[in-house]
């Protein structure tokens, strides 16, 4: 006969099961570290992440340290050798570490202020050059971003390769930058004469989240504003970044973190607003097959690199 003491006890079990289990992953893991790719400069990603990692520590229970990697490559190789847990990637190095046998899933998706999870890759000019196609850029500086970005190296190369260019044997020089910030900053001191950047939208890209800081000034000092760039290529659609978590992380972890990033924006939503500048929506969960289409992109860009060379 089941009586109700037995529900109540059984009830318990679980219950401690659940609390002990809890316990066992923060014991394995009393820190563990999250990992972002440089789309802006250092102290940037510091001011940008500080507060949401506070938050992160607090909702997880566990000491968070958050790590601003050199290069896109630095979160890769940091998952691969098991030092990094959590990980904020652009889509193609996303990509390139689950091409390359890291074991690393997919948990959420960046979302738009319109609720889209898409942004695109676009060419710069300074508006006062003559520039107003790639066509006349012949034997010029591009700037690029890190071999490992999407917007800011692979969809350009996919871009110009649609348009029958090489841009190693077309520009004078292709320079990374190493940095979505740089690129800007690159073609508005004139090292570069066009730069591949992230967009959104007109009112949310890398460009006017830099202008909005006041950060973007000439050779000569002057504070430039939005008018005084020009798009002369956008490409098509690209997959937003994901936040992705080591495959191997004890299932009942991977449930924290995850519940922890969905639950941001309504427990810690000034943290989470600073993250964007107030542009995104709340997270949403994604998998690893929403990235095959990106995978399938660098796999292109590798094969022309391999002519090429």
């Amino acid at each position: 006969m089941i009586t109700r003491r037995l529900i109540l006890a059984g009830a318990a079990a679980l219950t401690f099961a659940g609390s002990a289990s809890a316990e066992d992953w923060k014991a394995k893991y009393p820190e563990i570290t999250f990992a972002v790719i440089p789309a802006e400069n250092g102290s940037g990603v510091t001011e940008r992440y500080g507060p949401f990692v506070d938050y992160l520590s607090k909702e997880l229970g566990v000491k968070v340290t958050l790590r601003v990697a050199n290069d896109y490559a630095a979160v890769i190789e940091g998952q691969r050798a098991g030092n990094i847990q959590i990980g904020y990637y652009g889509p193609a190095s996303f990509a390139r570490a689950r091409l390359t046998g890291v074991k690393t899933d997919a948990f959420v998706i960046d979302v738009n202020s319109d609720g889209s999870k898409g942004y695109y890759s676009v060419f710069y000019v300074l508006a006062k050059s003559p520039y107003q196609k790639v066509e006349e850029l012949k034997g010029k500086n591009l700037g690029l971003v890190d071999p490992n970005s999407t917007s800011g190296n692979n969809m350009p190369r996919f871009k110009l390769n649609a348009m029958g260019i090489d841009p190693d044997a077309y520009f004078s020089k292709v320079i990374f930058t190493g940095s979505h910030e740089n690129a800007v900053l690159a073609l508005a001191q004139g090292t570069v004469d066009v730069a591949a950047n992230w967009w959104n939208a007109a009112d949310d890209s890398n460009l006017t989240r830099m202008l909005n800081k006041g950060m973007v000034k000439s050779a000569d000092g002057t504070v430039l504003k939005k008018e005084d760039f020009r798009i002369i290529v956008k490409s098509d659609l690209i997959i937003n970044s994901p936040y992705a978590y080591l495959s191997d992380l004890p299932d009942d972890m991977k449930a924290a973190i995850k519940k922890a990033f969905l639950d941001a924006a309504q427990k810690d939503p000034e943290a989470f607003k600073k993250l964007s500048d107030g542009k995104n929506k709340p997270w949403e969960p994604i998998s690893n097959d929403d990235y095959n289409k990106t995978i399938e992109l660098i796999k292109f860009v590798d094969n022309l690199r391999k002519k090429a060379s």
